[in-house]
């Protein structure tokens, strides 16, 4: 496919607003990254259940997603998105005052009621205020936003938790808190004009999206890139970097940290290129690289080594999620409610995201870290089966 030689809309001031709030967000939630699974451990249990605290936040995300698909179409997404901030924040401190691993588990996995509410209402915002043929970059700008906090968020949490395991949620809390207050100054009209928009068309239906080759493969990619990306690399890296590296919790930090350099340095360059020369190509190049470096990880053997492959790994996804979100926003489209089909697709990376750690950590403790990252990128390799025969949405998109 040519590339589109067409001049690039602008993105909304709304976007940018979102991207803001983004930073915020990754800021606080890349404090917590590194020191949560050792904060687990030191209620002295095993890794398997300290890769399940992670688990226990995605379960809730996952539980709660089709409710939250229904508050959007019903309440509009900036109220939604708004809650959802607050929530997790009151989480976060919870979190900090736990006493013991089950109070831990509890007070994590509640969060995850308010991230899916955020979450699929930026989703929401996006696919509705961004301009069809620039959804690569409002999709790549938001994450890259996500992203720069996750490069400075893992390093600084690593140094606060020389103050304790426990000071990083409350920084955490105080950062969601704050990006409330932006995006309810910035964004005070949005929700209501989007309710404006919906009504006039009927809401898809997940069924309806399920017939779409394309959004069938975003599900099974979102699976791969939930299990690898958001699971099993937040679970175990920091576990694998403290127990066979025998490093301390910066190198947990820092290896989180250059996973989000290598994906911030990809994210600009796929985005654009996502709505120039189709949504596939970048998807299926995004797994191939995400899934061999995530294979690769566990055979590392020293600090210099992990960071360099999770600074590939984070490439890979990189090039893979601007282009899959805006595959997921072709087919919605700007002129109806997707509430329920962006849950769905949330869904499918949250399911990753829970069986991941769990299933990882299992092998972890039973055959080595070297065997639980190569399941990891053999699932993420895998998932490119399904885009081989997916529709490109790019040049629906382009006809509006």
């Amino acid at each position: 496919m040519s590339p589109d030689s067409s001049p690039r809309p602008a993105l909304p001031r709304e976007i940018w607003v979102l991207a803001g709030a983004a930073l915020l967000i990754a800021l606080g939630y890349g404090l917590v990254s590194p020191v949560l699974p050792q904060f687990a451990r030191s209620f002295d249990v095993s890794v398997a259940a300290a890769s399940f605290v992670v688990s226990a936040f995605s379960l809730c995300r996952l539980l709660f997603a089709p409710a939250g698909g229904a508050l959007i179409t019903r309440l509009g997404e900036r109220r939604v998105y708004l809650a959802g901030l607050l929530i997790v924040a009151a989480s976060s401190l919870a979190t900090a005052l736990a006493q013991d691993y089950v109070q831990l588990l509890v007070f994590r996995g509640l969060g995850g009621i308010g991230s899916t509410m955020f979450t699929v209402s930026a989703m929401g915002l996006i696919v509705r205020l961004a301009p069809p043929t620039a959804r690569g970059r409002a999709s790549s700008l938001y994450a890259t936003s996500f992203l720069l906090g996750n490069i400075g968020g893992p390093v600084l949490g690593g140094l606060l938790a020389e103050l304790g395991l426990r000071v990083p949620f409350v920084v955490y809390a105080v950062a969601l808190v704050i990006a409330a207050g932006v995006v309810w100054r910035l964004l005070p009209d949005v929700g209501r004009g989007v309710a404006r928009t919906r009504d006039e068309h009927p809401p898809m239906q997940l069924a309806e999206a399920l017939r779409d080759s394309a959004f069938r493969a975003a599900l099974v990619s979102g699976f791969a890139n939930g299990w690898s990306n958001f699971g099993v690399r937040v679970a175990l890296l920091p576990l694998f970097a403290a127990a066979v590296l025998d490093a301390g919790p910066w190198s947990a930090g820092a290896a989180l940290a250059l996973f989000a350099v290598g994906n911030a340095l990809a994210l600009n360059v796929a985005g654009r290129q996502a709505d120039q020369r189709g949504r596939r190509p970048l998807v299926l190049v995004g797994l191939l690289v995400n899934g061999v470096f995530t294979a690769v990880l566990g055979l590392s053997a020293s600090v210099v080594v992990v960071l360099a492959v999770s600074a590939l790994a984070g490439a890979g996804a990189g090039l893979l999620n601007p282009a899959q979100q805006a595959t997921v926003a072709d087919v919605v489209g700007q002129e109806r409610s997707g509430g329920k089909v962006l849950a769905g697709f949330q869904m499918a990376q949250d399911t990753g995201a829970i069986l991941g750690p769990v299933l990882a950590g299992a092998l972890a403790d039973a055959f080595g870290y070297g065997v639980a990252f190569a399941v990891s990128g053999a699932i993420t390799l895998l998932a490119g089966a399904a885009w081989l025969g997916a529709r490109e949405t790019l040049d629906h998109a382009r006809r509006g």
